[in-house]
């Protein structure tokens, strides 16, 4: 028994081992540099998109939808026959909604309800246009078929895939020439890249026409200027410095 516990006093005694210096080494966190690149690529959009709708109202619901699909057939036919195909042709928006009286309410006199007085019929029709030259003439002859909301048009480029990846490549560029920059001034030497991350890519699209510029069309000839784009990629890179 003596001996049994001498010989666990002994080994409580011994000193602990040591952690080598390369487990120490390897313990070390990896310094890093972290930068952010962006690429640009400028080009013209191939193809638009306008919307045309037609708002009729009326007594009854019926007669308001009879007026608007009156004057929406002739709208969709002008768009089929101007070259925009029929799968680039989709009902975007359709909507029955009654009109509500607004009656004037003397002081002190008990509130008076609104009542329906007539209907409202809204149909909205989506067009993709992928012969630019005719966004004006097509403009110009849904408003004179009757088309009183109108919107658009909106540019874009059909197939932005190459594009996106011309400003990745960009974007990787701008990165590693901000981090030589910042390595070069700090004056360390740069390692491996860990990672790369990307921010984004877009190409953003301009405005499209609000309706009281589309109605000030219909006395006039519709200049369309279709301008260019700029399509974006940002990325963030992780590199380690030796």
């Amino acid at each position: 028994m003596i001996a049994r516990l001498l010989t666990c006093a002994l080994l409580l005694s011994l000193p602990l081992p040591i952690a080598d210096a390369d487990h120490h080494e390897h313990e070390k966190q990896v310094r890093t540099i972290t930068v952010s690149g962006e690429g640009k690529v400028k080009t013209k959009p191939d193809t638009a998109s306008i919307s045309a709708g037609v708002v009729t109202e009326g007594e009854t619901a019926r007669e308001a939808l009879s007026r608007n699909n009156d004057q929406m057939q002739e709208v969709m036919a002008g768009m089929r026959e101007a070259g925009i195909a029929e799968d680039d042709l989709q009902t975007a928006q359709f909507s029955v909604s009654p009109i509500y009286s607004r009656p004037k309410r003397k002081a002190g006199a008990p509130r008076i309800d609104p009542k329906i007085v007539g209907y409202r019929v809204s149909n909205t029709a989506t067009g993709i246009i992928r012969n630019l030259k005719q966004v004006g003439p097509i403009l110009d002859k849904v408003i004179t078929l009757g088309a009183n909301s109108v919107s658009g048009p909106s540019f874009f480029v059909d197939k932005p895939g190459p594009l996106l990846d011309e400003a990745r490549e960009k974007a990787v560029a701008d990165a590693l020439r901000k981090a030589r920059l910042l390595a070069k001034a700090a004056e360390v030497k740069l390692g491996a890249i860990q990672t790369i991350r990307e921010g984004g890519g877009y190409a953003p699209q301009p405005r499209m026409m609000n309706r009281a510029m589309a109605m000030d069309m219909e006395a006039k000839s519709v200049p369309i200027a279709s301008g260019s784009q700029e399509i974006r990629a940002t990325v963030n890179i992780v590199l380690t410095i030796e």
